[in-house]
């Protein structure tokens, strides 16, 4: 179809190119070489994931014949299902396209775009009871998505979704709040604090549609920023300005845990938001340099997927230090049959369908196919 045909091709010329990071900025680029190790984990990877695809086109290892309605969906099957379709898309497999893998997307879009009822403010979370986390979640997927769709109708559905998504994201984030929290998001959008680990998609969603051409104000991105460098633990002088030359974020500002997972969120939340020298950026990856993570870690997954995309987009040696951490860590991971499965505390019961989703979007860096991880 033309419409497809067009922006699929001009997408593809972006995705084609090499990006390099800020490290190494002004250099040649130079082609990634995948090794067979990587190339046959992710080949397993998207033949495991294809295989618990539902044939309502939901993704889920617990098989059902059950066909879901419209706003009454399985648990978290949308925000799932907008995980699968980012970690088919990020390996090159973009709706329409004439694969299984392909197939597959467009089966799954069409799954979220038909079932997914949003309400009267656009809130996407409701539907499958995925709250704050799956609204950015889908919002995200469906931003990248933009232009994507095989037909026509599919794409004004994902447009006409994606900008009411992103307007109850710049509504939720303006609920009063305190100082601390203000410019943030939690898990509901009427939420009166905030924490690092929902703020961070929604963040990403409002940058990736702005460049999609989405009107989305500057001060909601500022403020998005704003809030996360103030999750950021370093210790400041008398004028504000850092005294150390690395920290974590935590999970809640001024407080809560800091994590590798929380620490790369922050670090690429604010690369994607054009804050790539800022010094909680330098002073975060060079935490993640000194503190690398352990497959044995809460919210490994999670916090894995931040953290390759992040330290990649840093460059030199933060990038190929943690090029080889994340490779060794997830091919070591894999299960027989091609599935990644979360080991501990609440990471836990997300399932393989979450942790093979996230494990693709981590060993797929390099492949440079999703825009919102391009500089």
């Amino acid at each position: 179809m033309p419409l497809f045909s067009a922006q699929k091709a001009s997408f593809l010329l972006v995705l084609t190119a090499s990006f390099h990071a800020a490290g190494l900025q002004g250099q040649a680029p130079r082609p990634e070489i995948i090794s067979p190790q990587v190339k046959s984990a992710v080949d397993k990877g998207l033949t495991w994931l294809l295989k618990q695809q539902q044939p309502s086109g939901y993704f889920s290892e617990q098989k059902t014949d059950k066909k879901p309605q419209r706003g009454d969906m399985p648990s978290h099957s949308g925000a799932m299902t907008a995980l699968a379709i980012m970690g088919l898309a990020s390996v090159g497999h973009l709706p329409g396209d004439p694969t299984p893998e392909g197939q597959a997307a467009q089966k799954a879009l069409r799954y979220i775009v038909d079932n997914v009822q949003p309400d009267e403010n656009g809130y996407l979370g409701r539907s499958d009871r995925s709250r704050m986390y799956g609204h950015g979640i889908m919002t995200l997927m469906l931003t990248e998505m933009l232009g994507m769709s095989p037909d026509e109708e599919t794409d004004k559905k994902v447009r006409s979704m994606t900008e009411k998504a992103i307007k109850l994201i710049i509504r939720a984030q303006q609920v009063p709040k305190s100082e601390a929290n203000r410019g943030g998001w939690r898990y509901e959008p009427a939420s009166s604090d905030s924490d690092i680990s929902v703020s961070v998609w929604q963040l990403m969603s409002l940058r990736a549609a702005k460049n999609s051409g989405i009107e989305v104000p500057k001060e909601a991105i500022d403020n998005g920023i704003a809030y996360i460098k103030r999750s950021y633990r370093g210790e400041r002088d008398s004028n504000g300005n850092l005294k150390q030359l690395e920290a974590a974020f935590s999970y809640e500002p001024y407080g809560g845990r800091q994590t590798f997972s929380t620490t790369s969120a922050g670090l690429l939340s604010l690369q994607v938001a054009g804050q790539y020298d800022a010094p909680e950026v330098l002073g975060s990856s060079n935490w993640l340099l000194k503190f690398p993570p352990e497959v044995n870690e809460p919210w490994f997954y999670y916090g894995c997927y931040y953290y390759a995309q992040g330290m990649y987009q840093r460059g030199g040696d933060h990038a190929a230090t943690a090029r080889q951490k994340t490779e060794q860590m997830l091919v070591g991971a894999q299960s027989a049959e091609g599935s990644w499965h979360p080991k501990n505390g609440n990471e836990k019961s997300a399932g393989p369908v979450y942790a093979t989703s996230l494990a693709l979007l981590s060993l797929s860096v390099y492949h440079h196919f999703l825009p919102i991880y391009q500089k």
